[in-house]
């Protein structure tokens, strides 16, 4: 796979051999960029599944994916450019050109761009030159994650979704990118946001403060939760006790004793349940619920994607989604910070069905 830094490369000796050629044909002329073009994405997003919610998928074995072109990076890229007020971004790790460009571009023009990012991860180049540019990016600065991966735009759009923002989340591993178009919603996390980065409160001292944890869009019911303090777990094991049809997960990390005796309970009534987890976790992590699912009968399979499978998505009955930046575990409910957003629509549960097939018959049975 092509790393980034080999693609910089590449680009600057193209750039060379193409300069001497033409140089004995036209005038010469400054070499403005050696960052790969953008290209328009390709298969990386679905329709628009309503007029508030826009969904994207990565994925791994698009034609330009090596090249780290195509993908939903580049939505998210465009939506910054059109950005008019600000832009407020948490972020667990970044090092995506496209999304640094825009950040740097917006704060340029005027816009008001804000960050917090997981201490641990703000050591590399494209954070250092969003610094560079006069950008402010505060770091938790304690041992929990900040595991967020959500920007709110001009207080009236969110981005959230499993995607981190970098090479890897967006081009090598399964992810999803979702874009609400809500005021309210976007009072959600900029509430969020603010206690992060105004009051310098992460992890178990931030106190309940979301506005609207439940609410309707275009007549669709939306949940909206925070954790360590909206207590999360407690919200989605109602929603699986409550399953009547079916659950299907794609699931990168889950170590959740409750959650995963509520799927295991589910299927034993007669449920139909299947889920995709991640190999490398599955091999690694202490307590993982593959086990006592395997050995419960259930449909769970390993990835077979080389890169991750960093969703964490469930989808109930066909038409209850669960996604956002929160594993099933003790640290994503306890410790870290993270969001969830459940949405209640059979037609982008449909959507996210596809993905689960799509990364359900890649896996390994």
């Amino acid at each position: 796979m092509m790393t980034q830094n080999n693609a910089r490369n590449l680009n600057v000796l193209l750039v060379m051999v193409l300069a001497l050629v033409l140089t004995s044909c036209i005038p010469s002329t400054p070499v403005l960029s050696t960052m790969p073009p953008a290209a328009p994405a390709t298969g990386a997003s679905t329709e628009p599944a309503t007029a508030w919610l826009d969904i994207y998928f990565t994925d791994p074995s698009a034609p330009h994916a090596a090249d780290f072109t195509g993908g939903p990076d580049e939505s998210l890229a465009a939506a910054i450019d059109q950005a008019r007020l600000s832009v407020d971004m948490a972020a667990y790790s970044l090092d995506l050109w496209s999304i640094r460009d825009a950040l740097v571009h917006a704060h340029q023009r005027g816009v008001v761009v804000q960050m917090v990012m997981e201490s641990d991860n703000m050591d590399n180049q494209e954070v250092q030159q969003i610094l560079d540019a006069g950008i402010p990016v505060i770091g938790d600065q304690r041992e929990g994650l900040m595991h967020n991966k959500f920007v709110v735009i001009d207080r009236s759009a969110v981005w959230t979704g499993s995607m981190n923002y970098t090479t890897s989340g967006t081009y090598e591993d399964n992810n999803n990118l979702i874009c609400i178009r809500s005021t309210k919603v976007a009072e959600d996390y900029t509430t969020e946001f603010n206690q992060m980065f105004v009051e310098n409160l992460f992890g178990p001292d931030k106190p309940v403060a979301t506005p609207n944890p439940g609410l309707t869009i275009d007549g669709n019911p939306v949940e909206i939760y925070f954790s360590p303090d909206n207590g999360v777990a407690a919200h989605i094991l109602a929603l699986l006790q409550e399953a009547q049809e079916s659950i299907y997960f794609m699931a990168y990390s889950f170590t959740a004793n409750d959650l995963g005796d509520a799927i295991r309970q589910r299927a034993a009534a007669g449920l139909t349940v299947a889920g995709v987890m991640d190999d490398g976790q599955i091999n690694s992590n202490r307590g993982t619920e593959y086990d006592p699912f395997k050995q419960a009968g259930l449909d769970v399979r390993r990835d077979g994607n080389a890169g991750l499978m960093h969703h964490k998505v469930i989808i109930i009955d066909r038409k209850i989604v669960i996604t956002g930046s929160y594993n099933f575990s003790a640290s994503a409910e306890t410790s870290n910070d993270e969001n969830v957003v459940i949405i209640h629509n059979a037609d982008i549960a449909a959507q996210y069905l596809e993905e689960f097939r799509r990364v359900y018959d890649q896996a390994q049975p």
